[in-house]
């Protein structure tokens, strides 16, 4: 009987909602996390084409008690997982001077905290399968820094480091944990973006969330004697 696992946060747009498609297509259980139920069902329409069982969860990943609550309708559910995908961000301009540190605690929990909370909770089902966990981060992660989005870098940065200690702390007992950086893709942040910096947004010339999702189920599909760790894709036509 296969019943493998996944489970995508962020999973209600963008690259997260692409993953969770290119999911269904492979996995017989996929659960889709992520705050408006909504755009989860959508989804999940969409998913079910190909894949039946697919599961919807309205988590706001910034608040504790949701993340343990996710961790226990899955544990009494399933009772293991294989593949675990953090897909979940968000974004915020502001320089050091100015931007509010109640913005930086908003992104910090949501593309930090709640990430590291969920993997906490949920690693002792990963290990029942040697299962895999992949940290969707971004291009700005492996930067010295980039003016006016500080706090943005810095989430990203902290979640490379702690996918890397993670790795090192489980990797010899056959967890596989892959790091992922997109740089400027076709996604509603993306466009969210380019409007805060005065652009003009043009998806067309970005890399597109499909890309991204299948460059990772490959990742994933890697024979057991391999891994991937690090994954870098970017648009082949460079803005100025």
């Amino acid at each position: 009987m296969d019943d493998r696992v996944v489970i995508i946060t962020g999973a209600g747009s963008g690259i997260g909602k692409a993953i969770a498609i290119e999911c269904s297509k492979h996995y017989p259980i996929v659960c889709l996390i992520g705050r408006s139920l909504d755009k989860l069902e959508l989804v999940a329409e969409s998913a079910r084409k190909f894949c039946s069982k697919v599961y919807c969860y309205s988590v706001d990943l910034t608040f504790c008690a949701d993340i343990k609550n996710i961790f226990i309708k899955i544990n009494n559910q399933w009772g293991h997982v294989d593949v675990l995908v953090h897909s979940a961000g968000i974004f915020s301009r502001g320089n050091v001077e100015y931007a509010p540190v109640d913005e930086f605690d908003r992104q910090f929990f949501t593309n930090v905290r709640g990430p590291y909370y969920l993997t906490q909770l949920l690693l002792p089902l990963i290990r029942k399968k040697k299962g895999q966990i992949v940290f969707i981060n971004s291009s700005v992660g492996l930067t010295d820094g980039i003016a006016n989005i500080s706090q943005y870098v810095a989430t990203k940065q902290a979640l490379k480091a702690i996918a890397d200690s993670l790795r090192a702390e489980v990797n010899a007992d056959g967890l596989r944990i892959i790091s992922v950086y997109p740089g400027r893709t076709a996604t509603p942040m993306q466009q969210a973006i380019c409007q805060a910096e005065g652009k003009q947004y043009q998806p067309k010339i970005f890399s597109q969330p499909e890309d991204i999702a299948k460059i990772v189920l490959n990742a994933l599909f890697v024979s057991r004697s391999s891994e991937v760790t690090d994954i870098v894709i970017r648009p082949m036509k460079k803005g100025k």
